[in-house]
């Protein structure tokens, strides 16, 4: 009898392993530094809701990043001029297989890539969120740069839309409800 079938699964697992191994650097890359291209958000996005749920604002020190969790802090270095940011991710991307960070446009033009577009970054974890993050949590380090505004979602107005919505049919069954009908 032979025992070609008790190799495959071994030979699978092995490959499997190999390959999670390779496709997930960061899970293996807790605290190391990464190296690779940043961008930074369009002025179009400014005031458009964030993966977190955060409304991004240009002005702030924040990043997009794919594998960090939100809150976490990010300590990004430019190499050719040595300056150095701290930003919180609080959205999802790049989504291009060239970069690996988008950053606010506060944080690009201190990190002085604004004029390319993109550049050769080094990024380091600073302070690690663990999950669920709730954006305000006691335990961030003091920043002074990093303004941490946390407005939760129950806080929020009514639409606008909802409130005229709502105000048109009570006014239209007020109305409606001194009618009289001639009877047939």
């Amino acid at each position: 009898m032979k025992k070609r079938g008790y190799i495959t699964p071994v030979l699978l697992i092995i490959f499997a392993f190999l390959l999670l191994l390779t496709s997930c650097p960061l899970l293996f890359a807790q605290g190391q530094m990464i190296k690779g291209n940043a961008s930074y958000y369009a002025d179009k996005f400014h005031g458009r809701r964030t993966a977190s749920g955060e409304i991004y604002n240009k002005d702030s020190m924040t990043c997009a990043h794919l594998k960090y969790p939100f809150g976490t802090i990010l300590k990004v270095r430019n190499p050719l001029n040595d300056r150095t940011v701290y930003v919180r991710v609080t959205d999802r991307g790049p989504y291009h297989k060239h970069r690996v960070i988008d950053l606010s446009r506060a944080a690009a033009r201190e990190l002085g890539i604004i004029q390319a577009g993109f550049s050769m970054v080094e990024i380091t974890p600073f302070h690690t969120v663990e999950s669920p993050y709730l954006p305000g949590d006691d335990g961030l380090p003091d920043i002074p740069e990093l303004e941490l505004q946390y407005t939760p979602a129950a806080t929020f107005p009514e639409p606008i839309w909802k409130n005229d919505t709502i105000k048109v049919t009570e006014k239209l069954k007020q109305v409606t409800s001194k009618w009289t009908f001639p009877s047939l």
